[in-house]
């Protein structure tokens, strides 16, 4: 049929990127037996004709020729093109069918249908298909089983017959995960669905990977069913599961299964070639981030996901799922644990114990993962500070004071990541690395990142991080990203004597027009007040420039640097009416008082769509006029806390400003309180603490 594809005016067709012209070609190479050109071509597929799911005529053009290829033998990898197909049938049939769509080139599409419609038409296919001789097919097309069936009874009866003839466990998961899903499709199947799950669930034969299976989706499609003996069952099928194979003599066949992490001796990937350190790392940890280790991990991840706010539960699990004998459920509970914290409020110290737990020498590849959570959870990751410190400790004494810059690349990581963590929470036992760092230039931007955590430690870094700035090619494309690094932990350090540097950082900045770098550095001035007075020769004309960026910032540093308000209140003034208002407004709020000649002007910006404009108009009115201003303050600032939750942060720091003229808010700030879920789309979880710290300090001022 692959012939067939001139046959088709594929040009008429558009997908994500254009004419569809191209298609063809990407057909043809999918049958190649040059694996790399078979993955371009099913990669450049995805991109464009299954754009993030999307489903274009051009797509649903294509899938009779990918029914052709996954039937064909000869086809290299069939299993790639079952699951493409699969794909393109679950994300159409999460569409409304019955919706108007417009295609790419802006006529009525009927795609998600006719997909639908072919899918349906195709099922006696995904049938064979999940009875194929080769696994990874099996593997593909099970899922379809699920979702393209509409005789109930009958898919019962073939998803039943499956499960006793797979021997592997990803099969067999997924088997039992189809069950479920036909179950929460089709009502009529689900009495038939449920009663299989319940019976694999209570059966003391089976290998437990499959009653660990059928508790999780049973309790997934009747989460209200769910007893209190769940959490404790599936722990001991997973500890049945990952137990520690008996050593029988002379017998080293091993489980076709076995959940062995394959990565733990993986090789760092090549530097790519003209890329800041920082940008290829971010693409490293991305990839890093999306590997599964353990057949089971899918599973439990559901488990979570039903268990939801029943955290105590949850920590029950993790730290079982934490303390396995394997390794790679223990890694991938790595990231469900940081999940549930970064998701949920709570005691989580046995949780973060747990994580430390994982710092083991002998197994760095975990060891890196656990201590690059902690060091995103910081301040919660505070019981971690001794394993931590322990951990760094062991590695100086064990491969020497440079272990920073190891050649090994898993120890190299496991030692940074646990640096890193330490000094996030502001301990000086991580000096040591940070200074190995800066001194050989091996991962140094690393240590900047962290180096503003280290205010205690002033003296040492300081002077290492300005000659670094002071080396900076303001003509590189990249320059700006290490120059915002450096500054940025300069004013965290708060070091006058750094002053000189980041004055003459401005300086450059301005004379290469990298107008925001310059933006960013005269902040970074400004965060020293009136010690950096020495640069006001420098940032006085920059208050004048035509870059808003520029002038906003310049303005401010005016401001910190000599406290004129005669000087920058005009200038504020006008700057409200740029979209840089919301910096302007905060400014005026630290002058104060001197400031009054602008509260018209704040005043008519609380009428502002934008409730981020509101929050920071509402605040200068009350740090400028005070109590007179309160009641529209007040409103202003609940209001717009209620639109959008990413406000709290402003809106509680303005509030506890407010001493006793924050009453009114009480009942809202009492119930945040009551809250178990971090809210807020943007909020880390330092913000989230930062955000209860502040309410418990507005109701013990004012109960």
């Amino acid at each position: 049929m692959i012939n067939e594809l001139d046959s088709i005016d594929w040009s008429s067709m558009s997908h994500a990127y254009g004419p569809a012209d191209d298609i063809p070609v990407w057909l043809r190479d999918m049958t190649s037996a040059d694996p790399e050109l078979r993955d371009k071509a099913l990669s450049h597929f995805y991109s464009a004709a299954h754009h993030q799911g999307d489903v274009y005529p051009c797509t649903v053009a294509s899938l009779p020729f990918l029914f052709d290829m996954a039937q064909d033998a000869a086809t290299p990898d069939r299993a790639s093109i079952i699951e493409l197909l699969v794909s393109i049938g679950r994300e159409s049939m999460d569409h409304d069918v019955d919706a108007v769509y417009i295609s790419p080139e802006g006529t009525e599409s009927t795609a998600h249908a006719d997909s639908v419609a072919l899918m349906r038409e195709s099922t006696d296919l995904f049938v064979r298909y999940a009875a194929d001789p080769e696994p990874s097919v099996r593997r593909a097309a099970i899922e379809g089983l699920g979702l393209f069936l509409d005789d109930g009874d009958r898919a019962v009866g073939i998803l039943r017959g499956r499960l006793p003839a797979e021997s592997g466990i990803v099969e067999r998961l997924l088997v039992v995960r189809t069950m479920a899903d036909l179950a929460l499709r089709l009502p009529a199947a689900q009495a038939a669905a449920m009663a299989w799950l319940d019976t694999l669930a209570d059966d003391p034969t089976l290998s437990p990977d499959i009653p660990l299976a059928a508790l999780v989706h049973r309790a997934r499609c009747a989460p209200q069913d769910m007893g209190s003996d769940a959490v404790p069952t599936a722990i001991a099928l997973l500890r049945r599961l990952t137990a520690p194979p008996e050593n029988v003599p002379g017998d080293e066949a091993r489980r076709s299964d076995s959940t062995e992490c394959a990565c733990t001796t993986a090789a760092e990937p090549p530097a790519a070639q003209n890329v800041p350190p920082h940008v290829a790392a971010a693409f490293e940890d991305l990839e890093r981030h999306n590997r599964i280790h353990a057949p089971t991990t899918t599973l439990l991840r559901t488990f979570h996901a039903v268990l939801d706010s029943r955290v105590p539960a949850r920590t029950t699990l993790l730290t079982a799922q934490l303390r396995s004998p394997d390794r790679a459920t223990r890694y991938d509970a790595i990231r469900m644990a940081q999940d549930l914290i970064l998701a949920w409020r709570g005691d989580h110290r046995e949780l973060v114990t747990a994580l430390a737990q994982c710092l083991l020498p002998e197994d760095p590849y975990t060891a890196a993962a656990a201590a690059e959570s902690l060091g995103s959870l910081a301040p919660v990751a505070e019981p971690a500070r001794k394993a931590l410190a322990s951990y760094v400790a062991e590695h100086r004494a064990t491969h020497g004071p440079d272990v920073w810059a190891t050649p090994k690349p898993l120890l190299r990581r496991a030692h940074q990541e646990a640096v890193l963590a330490l000094a996030r929470l502001g301990d000086s036992r991580a000096l040591p690395g940070l200074l190995t760092a800066l001194d050989g230039d091996v991962d140094a931007w690393r240590a900047v990142q962290v180096a503003g955590c280290m205010r205690p430690a002033a003296g040492e870094l300081v002077p290492r991080l300005t000659r670094r700035l002071a080396d900076v090619d303001f003509s590189q494309p990249w320059a700006g990203t290490g120059v915002g690094a450096l500054v940025s932990a300069l004013a965290e350090l708060r070091d006058p004597t750094a002053v000189p540097a980041i004055t003459d950082a401005v300086t450059a900045a301005v004379r290469h027009e990298e107008w925001r770098i310059a933006a960013s550095t005269l902040d970074a001035l400004a965060s020293f007040g009136v010690a950096a007075a020495s640069a006001l020769k420098v940032v006085r004309p920059l208050a004048d420039a035509q870059d808003v960026d520029l002038r906003m910032a310049a303005t401010a540093a005016l401001w910190e640097l000599e406290a004129d308000p005669e000087n920058v209140v005009p200038r504020l003034h006008d700057l409200l009416d740029t979209y840089r208002r919301h910096e302007a407004a905060d400014v005026l709020g630290r002058i104060g008082p001197p400031a009054a000649t602008v509260l018209p002007r704040l005043r008519q910006m609380l009428t502002a769509n934008y409730e981020w404009t509101r929050v920071h108009a509402a605040a200068a009115l009350w740090d400028i006029g005070g109590d007179a201003e309160n009641p529209a303050v007040v409103q202003t600032l609940l209001g717009a806390w209620e639109k959008n939750d990413a406000t709290s942060n402003h809106v509680l720091a303005c509030l506890n400003r407010m001493g006793h003229a924050a009453v009114p808010a009480l009942p809202r700030i009492r119930t945040e309180l009551a809250l178990t879920r971090r809210s807020g789309r943007f909020r880390s979880t330092a913000n989230d603490e930062d955000v209860q710290d502040t309410c418990r300090a507005i109701v013990a001022r004012l109960a």
